[in-house]
């Protein structure tokens, strides 16, 4: 085994670990809005702001770490980064008003946001297109772990003492720097710029956006839209943009990416609305809460290496369609149950707990190898960009729905408890979602045979026939 085989092995295990920890920073605070909410007097819009700003910022600074990582040493910049989370936590910690908790989760997420560069940068760096898979399930796994186990620490720590304590628990992550440091090489990218004021423009054109669904507000979308116009004329003209158009002509990146931005939000929407579910109309206690979304996440996780080595075998397409056929099925139950006793509810978020970790390793795998090796920075971090604003939109719109959503009439016929509407509906429309989504991904790389698998490897770039 080479050294850097040896040393991808070993990485890619301190990432999985990372990765429980970070993914635990998000999901924690997903079972702790209602008593947030409920502490500092908050709507259900209003509170998802806890989760919805650290997002935003999550999604610019992954991006912006991917280019950074082209140009420095990766291990520098997990080192400033995981300072910062560090600085967030206390921040967090030691919160006696609502903003302070806000701007915790900023200097986290400013922090955190290397995370995900990480994992994706790691596993294209560190194994060939022949074992990536596996290198991703295994990260993938971490992922669900982490959501696992994340909505049962939370649940305890906030009916036992204090959401307070979420914020300390964060801390831990800065075990994992002296690994990565010894590891990590100290490869760097070609000299560049860094596009500061490109990616000023971009986070707050995402943050207008979302103000505007929070708020019903049409002139903030009307603002939004000027500032993404102005974004992108900056792009054309800047000679080293935030994000570089000319890696939009790659069709199969750009499609990519579209699915990606979809299914991140059917993923990222079921963690905020299944706690609000369960505390508004089974009226449970954050503790019982993660004891219903606990089965789900950790059969997941264990399934996870199992997709990763699925994609190395029967290629990313087959993945991808079991994926969506979970979620699929999950989802349409959800629509039809919303509301009933919660020990039916948890077998049906176990389909989309796989749905969904199958579906990151599917949608990695293949954008991934549609990238030359001098976009891998950029590039996957703007798939973790996009990934991470489709989640903000989804919860910010989620909590929309839910502020007014006691009048709503029900629109599946088949719903079995009235009072549910709301939550039912939203259901509904991630179902639809999916079918759109699949019928997409499947036109690009299933119908054309464009994805990569076991019987014909490409190398990243190499535009997969």
């Amino acid at each position: 085994m080479t050294t850097t085989s040896q040393s991808g092995e070993k990485l890619i295990r301190v990432l999985a670990f990372t990765l429980i920890l970070s993914v635990m920073n998000a999901t924690m605070f997903n079972v702790a809005l209602p008593t947030i909410g409920r502490e500092f007097q908050l709507s259900a819009s209003q509170v998802s702001w806890v989760v919805t700003a650290y997002i935003i910022v999550y999604a610019i600074g992954s991006v912006t770490y991917g280019k950074l990582a082209d140009k420095y040493r990766l291990k520098d910049l997990l080192t400033i980064g995981l300072t910062f989370f560090a600085v967030g936590s206390l921040l967090g910690f030691a919160a006696t008003h609502y903003w302070m908790i806000i701007a915790g989760r900023i200097l986290q997420s400013i922090g955190a946001s290397v995370i995900p560069a990480t994992a994706m940068i790691i596993p294209v760096r560190y194994f060939p297109p022949e074992t990536r898979g596996r290198a991703l399930g295994i990260t993938s796994s971490g992922l669900a772990l982490g959501t696992a186990i994340g909505p049962i620490i939370a649940g305890f720590v906030t009916s036992l003492a204090s959401w307070r304590y979420l914020f300390l628990l964060s801390v831990i992550v800065l075990l994992t720097l002296p690994s990565y440091r010894k590891y990590l090489d100290d490869n760097k990218g070609t000299e560049g710029k860094t596009d500061l004021l490109g990616g000023s423009i971009l986070a707050i054109t995402i943050t207008v956006f979302l103000l505007g669904i929070t708020n019903g507000a049409w002139t903030l979308f009307l603002v939004g839209a000027v500032l993404l116009v102005l974004f992108i004329l900056h792009i054309r003209r800047s000679a080293h943009p935030f994000i570089q158009p000319s890696i939009f002509k790659n069709k199969n990146y750009t499609i990519a990416i579209l699915v990606s931005f979809i299914g991140s939000g059917l993923g990222f929407g079921i963690p905020f609305i299944i706690p609000q579910m369960l505390t508004q109309l089974n009226q449970l206690s954050p503790a019982v809460v993660g004891f219903v979304m606990f089965p789900g996440a950790i059969i997941a996780s264990f399934l996870g290496r199992s997709g990763g080595k699925l994609a190395d075998r029967k290629g990313n397409v087959m993945l991808v369609l079991i994926a969506v056929a979970l979620q699929f099925i999950s989802f349409v139950l959800l629509s039809i149950t919303a509301g009933i006793q919660p020990t039916i509810l948890w077998v049906f978020l176990i389909f989309g707990n796989i749905g969904a970790t199958f579906l990151g390793i599917g949608l990695s795998n293949t954008v991934s190898r549609t990238l030359p090796r001098e976009q891998t920075g950029v590039g996957m971090g703007l798939f973790m960009m996009a990934n991470f604003i489709s989640g903000a939109i989804a919860t910010s719109l989620i909590g929309r729905m839910l502020d007014s959503g006691e009048t709503a009439p029900a629109y599946n016929p088949l719903l079995l408890i009235p009072s549910a509407a709301v939550f039912s509906n939203i259901f509904l429309v991630l179902s639809l979602l999916i079918i759109v989504n699949t019928v997409l991904f499947y036109f690009q790389f299933g119908r054309k045979q464009t994805d990569t698998s076991s019987t014909k490897r490409t190398s990243p770039g190499e535009n997969p026939a």
